[in-house]
């Protein structure tokens, strides 16, 4: 089971940005799908995120500005990003937990590489 991100680069503060991450692997479910962000000197924080039902949960510092979304039938989750700040530059990764995949395994959780994403001011 391997997770693909894409989408991070530069943009001014003020923009837009969408991620997006792809999980790959005989994938049969995936419980929820998340995305977290690393600047430098700082903790891993949760930014977002989203369970196969659909619920949603947010960092304080991006609700309004962010939207998780997910795509089951691709395994795939997508963070668009509005109004950028330069507080959000960072290194923003996927993760999934719980997938089922192959004939029944699981794994508990999956990262994919980060994506970096600069916000100038």
């Amino acid at each position: 089971v391997q997770l693909q991100a894409s989408g991070g680069g530069l943009v001014a503060a003020g923009g837009s940005l969408r991620l997006s991450c792809a999980a790959s692997g005989s994938i049969i479910t995936i419980n929820a799908m998340n995305w977290y962000r690393q600047a430098p000197g700082k903790q891993r924080e949760l930014v977002a995120g989203i369970t196969s039902g659909g619920s949603t949960n947010y960092a304080d510092s991006v609700k309004g500005r962010f939207t998780i979304s997910r795509d089951n039938a691709k395994n795939t989750v997508y963070l668009q990003m509005n109004s950028l700040k330069p507080e959000d530059s960072a290194v923003y990764y996927c993760n999934a937990e719980r997938i089922r995949y192959g004939h029944d395994y699981y794994v508990s959780s999956r990262w994919g590489r980060g994506t970096l994403v600069t916000v100038s001011s």
